[in-house]
């Protein structure tokens, strides 16, 4: 099975070369969309239902959700929040972005996936994206509320018996077993999970000063990295590259990329990304233009010294792919 149908990894690459062939430095690889930041849910870890009452009200049209996939252009759009199914609109913003023919992930906890599950069809460019940190006990625990492990499962098999491409987004924090969550990973494949994809926890600047003890120092989430990949094995398909992977157990360095995933909130055009809010902009060319993009990254400013998530960095191992890594990248796509 290929992390993506032949045909959209085909679009996606003529999108890179020909923005390259323009000459441009810097483009979007994907939209960060976030209709809204309100959630059903008080996730440890998650600094956007922690914002303030008058951001939590706010929520995007689905006229201005669709006009933010045109400014942007990026191929692929990630729907997330906030709980993004929690929004009146969500399946109208679905299908207006599917009619654009963007690759889109649909990032839900699962628990209110009936709302959606009968008005949407299966699409080969269309993927719902489950929060799961771990086995039952670790993700209940992170999300503060008993049995939502067993409902993202439900929901998962749910999915998937009406023919829907699904993934699963696990987050990961100190103390989690990471045996526990490589064993957890080959048990979503055998479960008919599309694809995996792993990510260091985000130290959003909301997030509550008594739990920051929850988030790795890049080291520590190295480790952790490597630890649960020689769990899971060959067996598990991510939807990480192997050049990300590289990155994430500390076998390659690379340069932070922000502008490859804009992000998009009720408030504007947030900058300079999707962890760090110095300023939201009226358009995306501001955004783009305004931003001086080298004050940001590993080594650049300390607040970046420990991020490593995939919105800052998949990019970044794109535009660093050697000719190797590119065959890498190929094998990786079209692997079963």
């Amino acid at each position: 099975m290929a992390r993506q149908p032949i045909g959209l990894t085909i679009d996606m690459a003529r999108y890179v070369l020909g923005q390259r062939m323009k000459g441009k430095r810097r483009f979007p690889m994907v939209l960060m969309l976030e209709p809204t930041e309100m959630c059903n849910l008080t996730c440890t870890g998650c600094g956007k239902i922690r914002q303030s009452e008058e951001i939590l009200k706010m929520r995007l049209t689905k006229d201005e959700c669709l006009a933010a996939v045109d400014e942007c252009g990026a191929p692929a759009v990630s729907i997330a929040g906030g709980e993004p199914l929690v929004h009146p609109e969500i399946v109208d913003i679905v299908k207006g972005i599917l009619e654009r023919g963007k690759l889109t992930l649909l990032c839900t906890n699962g628990i209110l996936l009936g709302r959606v599950l009968d008005k949407l069809e299966p699409n080969p460019r269309f993927t719902f994206v489950f929060h799961l940190d771990g086995p039952r006990e670790h993700h209940d625990r992170m999300v503060e509320r008993k049995g939502v492990f067993d409902i993202v499962i439900k929901g998962i098999q749910a999915a998937k018996q009406r023919g829907f491409r699904v993934a699963t987004n696990t987050t990961l924090y100190k103390g989690a077993d990471t045996k526990a969550i490589g064993q957890l990973l080959r048990e979503l494949t055998d479960l008919g999970v599309d694809n995996c994809i792993l990510s260091p926890a985000f130290t959003y600047e909301e997030v509550n000063p008594a739990n920051s003890g929850i988030f790795f120092r890049r080291k520590e989430a190295q480790q952790a990295v490597r630890e649960i990949l020689e769990v899971a094995g060959p067996k598990v398909r991510f939807y990480n590259t192997p050049i990300f992977f590289d990155f994430l157990t500390g076998k390659k360095t690379l340069k932070c990329t922000p502008w490859g995933n804009p992000t998009r909130d009720p408030k504007g055009w947030k900058g300079p990304c999707y962890l760090l809010t110095d300023a939201h902009y009226e358009t995306f060319d501001d955004l783009m233009n305004q931003t001086n993009w080298e004050e940001f990254g590993y080594g650049e400013n300390p607040r970046c010294a420990s991020c490593m998530m995939h919105s800052g960095y998949e990019a970044s191992a794109v535009k660093a792919m050697s000719p190797m890594d590119t065959w890498r990248v190929i094998r990786w796509m079209f692997a079963s």
